[in-house]
């Protein structure tokens, strides 16, 4: 039976880049709109942040709107992906404590169960890096070993 998990294991460990790759871009995917909408209506968004009283409104709105904007691109490419990952994390730490909280968990609510999904693969992937199919592997050998 031991043996049958060790087989099972390294049989599972085989797709290990393509799913590292499927989830940055699917985050990459989901963080598009809001990303775009928040550079788009600039204005809006730091009316926005200042009535749910996030401190220092007009820079946060640059701040995270920049970080979500390079996070796509970066994500997409992977590079810099363990950098990016902590950052937009952070954002999805700012998104659960100003935004969601409030309305409880469930995604039907406005809850904040979408971003603490995100968070938990952001932090997947600041852990365990992008892996095989990404800039951080041909530039920095991030991955090399695996």
């Amino acid at each position: 039976m031991k043996d049958f998990f060790a087989e099972a294991a390294v049989l599972l460990s085989y797709p290990q880049n393509l799913v590292r790759l499927l989830v940055r871009l699917v985050l990459a995917y989901g963080f598009a709109k809001p990303a775009l909408m928040k550079i788009n209506n600039l204005k809006e968004t730091v009316q926005w942040f200042e009535s749910i009283s996030i401190p220092f409104p007009l820079l946060s709105a640059y701040l995270v709107s920049g970080i979500e904007l390079m996070g796509i691109v970066f994500l997409i490419l992977g590079l810099y992906t363990r950098m990016v990952s902590v950052l937009l994390a952070c954002v999805m730490l700012g998104a659960i404590l100003f935004v969601h909280l409030q309305y409880g968990f469930s995604v039907a609510d406005n809850g904040f169960e979408i971003p603490l999904y995100y968070f938990i693969f952001l932090i997947f992937l600041a852990s365990y890096g992008a892996g095989k199919y990404s800039l951080d592997r041909v530039i920095f050998k991030d991955g090399t070993d695996e």
